[in-house]
């Protein structure tokens, strides 16, 4: 048995110590659906030799990750620390920027890469696009990549015969990560404004959803503007609601944050270099006891293993909050689907604005009579803002004043870094002005006929 104080110190020292560092940097990261315009599954050989071809066209990219048929999965820049690479699937590739101070830096390089991987793509009536979920996910076929992690995540997702012990609903895509794709934006904040960042920001996660949804599940749901929330909370991952989602708690300070990250749940281990499932447990649980049985993958099967918790397995606590704590000492914000590709750095536009403007935005937000102070919590107004529709106890109105003055309040804290950055949050002004969202917009379109061949190339135009 691990002591409780132990088990905090090490969270501590993992989650919330690298904070006391001041910087000012900015990550991105884009999830981008992979499709073949022949309407059939991806072809993973092509897939494979844009691979080959885009190291050839940028030397200074050297294999990052190798699966165990040979074939490479993650390419990293030595020089900036920008990594190119599939995520979940070969359906599905990533672009993560090394950190930068500045967006146009970012801009330039993401521009560059995708440019490049795109038409090379084309050659193979293949193509990229800036939607949540793949709009061709029926046709692919959804095999995990061979490597360690992504085979284990995928026998997590799939396990929830585990579970059947708790009063949960499933639903029925534990392939999810094969055809889902999100922006995610990582930004260095200071321990001193770390709670007031979590807090606030949780806030406006209601209207963030209203701004960026663009995960519409194509022939199934065309009601919900981004059904990407439904995918991770009605999973294994959801089992403890705590481990995804919003937080629906305004901390009081530090100790009460620490409270939070002993109440998330732990599902896997690494064990010489190989990973090792189990039942998702209470951190506080999983080291309490002697051994916890778990599988482990070895040469196409899985086989039960039983393993001593040991405190460094505090590395590999895996939470998806909206909003997560991270190990470089960064807050990483994940609520946000992939956008349509020409809009891609509205996204951390947005959060880099608001991030030094907290006073402002925390003063809006709590005196707001808009959405707040209704009978609904920050996460049960952001479910009913996913929908096509908004809920009539919301003036239309009334939200679109909000939502602009939160996109104001962003503009100015841009405007304040004088580099020029506010220059690409003008994709949400124009939502605000035609009350509207990549997501909804699809829909709309859908529902009017419009081929969803035409809005798969407009979204996928640099």
């Amino acid at each position: 048995m691990i002591s409780e104080d132990l088990i905090r110190n090490k969270l501590y020292e993992e989650f919330i110590k690298p904070t006391d560092q001041k910087k000012d940097f900015i990550g991105i990261e884009i999830e981008i659906p992979i499709l073949n315009l022949n309407k059939k599954a991806v072809d993973f050989e092509v897939v494979h030799e844009i691979t080959r071809r885009f190291q050839n066209e940028y030397s200074d990219f050297k294999n990052d990750g190798i699966d165990y048929d040979g074939n490479v999965y993650s390419l990293k820049n030595s020089k900036n620390d920008d990594i190119v690479c599939y995520d979940c699937s070969y359906n599905n590739i990533e672009f993560a920027m090394g950190r930068e101070k500045d967006l146009f830096t970012i801009n330039e390089r993401f521009t560059d890469y995708y440019t490049f991987v795109k038409e090379s793509f084309e050659e193979y009536n293949h193509t990229l696009t800036g939607m949540g979920i793949n709009p061709y996910r029926k046709y692919n076929k959804h095999l995990p990549i061979p490597s360690e992690r992504y085979l284990m995540l995928y026998h997590h997702l799939k396990s929830t015969e585990n579970y059947d012990h708790i009063p949960m609903h499933f639903h029925e895509y534990p392939e999810y990560g094969m055809f889902s794709s999100a922006s995610q934006v990582q930004i260095d904040v200071h321990k001193d404004n770390l709670i007031k960042t979590i807090n606030v920001f949780s806030k406006i996660e209601p209207i963030k959803a209203l701004l960026f949804s663009n995960s519409v599940l194509v022939d199934e749901n065309k009601h919900r503007t981004c059904f990407r929330d439904a995918l991770w909370e009605y999973s294994t991952h959801g089992v403890n609601p705590h481990n995804i989602g919003m937080y629906n708690v305004d901390f009081k300070d530090i100790n009460d944050l620490q409270a939070y990250l002993e109440s998330l749940n732990i599902y896997c281990v690494m064990r010489d270099g190989a990973y090792i499932n189990f039942e998702s447990m209470n951190l506080l649980d999983y080291f309490s006891r002697d051994s916890v049985t778990g599988e482990i993958y070895n040469n196409g099967e899985y086989r039960e293993i039983d393993i001593q918790p040991a405190i460094s397995d505090i590395t590999y606590l895996r939470p998806f909050k909206f909003i997560n704590l991270t190990f470089r000492g960064t807050v990483e914000f994940r609520s946000v689907c992939t956008q349509p590709i020409a809009d891609s750095m509205s996204v951390a536009a947005f959060h880099v604005g608001l991030k030094d403007k907290l006073e402002e935005l925390e003063d809006l937000m709590t005196n707001d009579t808009v959405i707040y102070h209704k009978g609904y919590t920050a996460g049960e107004l952001r479910k009913q803002l996913v929908k096509d529709e908004i809920p009539s106890f919301i003036n239309k109105n009334d939200l679109c004043r909000l939502t602009k003055e939160i996109v104001d309040i962003s503009k100015e804290g841009l405007k304040d870094r004088g580099i020029g950055e506010e220059v690409f949050l003008n994709p949400l002004y124009e939502r605000i002005r035609n009350h509207t969202n990549p997501g909804k917009n699809m829909i709309n379109k859908l529902n009017s006929n419009t081929k969803l061949e035409k809005m798969i190339e407009e979204y996928g135009k640099i």
